[in-house]
């Protein structure tokens, strides 16, 4: 399958601003993509790219004063498929992770999984290991918050989501990342997109969306406790900690969002001959 991605932002700027994004496809699906998705921009300026501490591709750039416009737009392979996940990964022991992986066992900005410690214990310490137990802390978290972007809030924590029981899909992932680590289980916080191919219409507006990876049997494993469901087409841009590490945009003055649009669509094959 064939997925057109992309997206685009505009800003008001009442002066130059420096700012970074982050809405390059991550380097795991580079190869997927059919041409490099370049970030470009409305008047055009300089754009350095570079690669952060966790691999995630970021450009840098200085905004001029009023409307500025920048964005993706790319065409990627896909296996146009249901995600399948692996019922038998197991769980590892603390003392038997890659160092690499120790990272995402501790807390962060808003993922204190040391206080909420005992509640992941308590909700959880019964269930399997492994598979079993992440996919129970994707079913509490689902039916436990309310999906409210009206009652979206840029700093709220995944303790906070728990109390509050609302939020959007950064909640949802927060509160998951921090029950899993909380458990021992490496997990990181992820971005990127997610499409509506193979689901019924009508459809909402596309965006970004968050999701988790934990690490068992080997190798990371996606979990989405937002949807909980399989999709096709699920895009990853950044992970990290958590969102603090990856936002789509870091702006270093002030600005006002004047418009954003997010696309996720499978490219319908045209027939290559005429029917005689």
């Amino acid at each position: 399958m064939r997925i057109h991605i992309g997206c685009e932002m505009s800003f008001d700027f009442p002066q130059e601003t420096p700012l970074i994004a982050m809405l390059n496809v991550h380097y795991s699906r580079a190869s997927d993509l059919e041409r490099p998705d370049f970030l470009t921009s409305n008047p055009p300026v300089p754009i350095e790219s570079y690669r952060d501490s966790f691999g995630n591709w970021c450009n840098r750039l200085v905004a001029p004063p009023g409307r500025f416009t920048f964005g993706t737009d790319a065409v990627i392979r896909d296996t146009g498929t249901f995600e399948i996940g692996d019922l038998m990964a197991w769980q590892h022991e603390v003392r038997e992770l890659p160092s690499d992986t120790l990272l995402f066992l501790l807390p962060s900005r808003y993922c204190e999984s040391d206080a909420l410690a005992s509640e992941a214990w308590r909700l959880f310490g019964h269930t399997p290991l492994g598979i079993p137990r992440v996919q129970a802390v994707c079913d509490f978290v689902h039916n436990h918050i309310i999906f409210n972007y009206g009652n979206a809030r840029p700093t709220r924590t995944a303790a906070e989501a728990y109390r509050e029981q609302s939020g959007v899909c950064r909640d949802f992932a927060h509160l998951a990342v921090a029950f899993c680590r909380a458990l021992n289980i490496p997990t990181r916080y992820c971005t990127g997109y997610i499409s509506d191919i193979g689901l019924p219409k009508p459809w909402s507006d596309m965006d970004f969306a968050a999701w988790m990876e934990v690490y068992l049997g080997g190798r990371w494993h996606a979990f989405d406790p937002r949807n909980n469901a399989p999709r096709i087409g699920r895009i990853l841009i950044a992970s990290g900690r958590d969102a603090a590490d990856v936002p789509l945009t870091h702006i270093f003055g002030p600005g006002t969002l004047a418009g954003f649009k997010v696309w996720t669509e499978e490219v319908i094959e045209q027939a290559s001959a005429q029917q005689s």
